[in-house]
């Protein structure tokens, strides 16, 4: 059925979120960011941890897509991925990213400015070892991004995978692992009625501080 305007603008609602405001925000945007986490689990968000990741080619083209934030720490937001995936060869040409959480339950939004980079070795493989066996084997099975004759090429893989590793570990391909966004602008989006809403946004300064300022909505 063909939506028209008048369809759309009956969708209109309203905001009534909590007050953000500059006196009741941590000084420290990652407990900022933790403390709305835990605000969306204890809310029973879908899915609160996925988040949209922007990147841009090396013709200047953005891509988006969604991710989800496996560990958050020192300023980083880390997620894993196929290193040669289109979002892989983006950000090797381009480490500038955007990052951006929104639960619609909390009607709360935020965004995240940084630069990516990979992870050690190391800690992709701690993970890629808590994953479930047949993610693992998808890993290997899935050339992430790459043009497919159908469905049926995908799971003849996964099965030539299974029976490969049959009997054994499955090891972290070297093409797999982790990324993380280290982040120098964070902005939380509360939503509010008449649309006069809460955007409280902090910049990491060259001394390692976080400036706080409000962005008119």
């Amino acid at each position: 059925m063909k939506s028209t305007l008048k369809d759309i603008e009956q969708l209109r609602r309203d905001y009534s979120g909590e007050e953000l405001n500059e006196s009741n925000v941590e000084r420290d945007p990652l407990r900022q960011f933790q403390r709305w986490m835990e605000g969306a689990l204890n809310a029973g968000v879908l899915d609160p941890h996925a988040m949209t990741l922007a990147t841009v080619s090396a013709e200047g083209k953005p891509s988006a897509r969604i991710v989800l934030l496996r560990a958050i720490s020192e300023g980083e937001f880390t997620f894993y991925t196929n290193y040669e995936s289109r979002k892989g060869g983006e950000v090797a040409g381009n480490p500038n990213v955007a990052l951006v959480f929104f639960w619609l339950e909390l009607d709360r939004q935020i965004r995240v400015e940084g630069q990516i980079s990979t992870v050690g070795e190391a800690e992709s493989d701690r993970y890629f070892a808590s994953r479930p066996r047949g993610s693992q084997i998808a890993a290997w099975a899935s050339k992430q991004s790459g043009v497919i004759s159908g469905r049926e090429e995908l799971e003849r893989k996964f099965r030539e995978m299974e029976a490969r590793f049959s009997g054994k570990l499955v090891p972290r391909p070297e093409n797999w692992g982790g990324m993380k966004v280290r982040a120098n602008k964070i902005e939380f989006w509360q939503g509010r009625p008449s649309r006069l809403h809460d955007r409280i946004l902090y910049t990491l300064q060259s001394d390692g501080s976080w400036a706080i300022s409000r962005l008119a909505p």
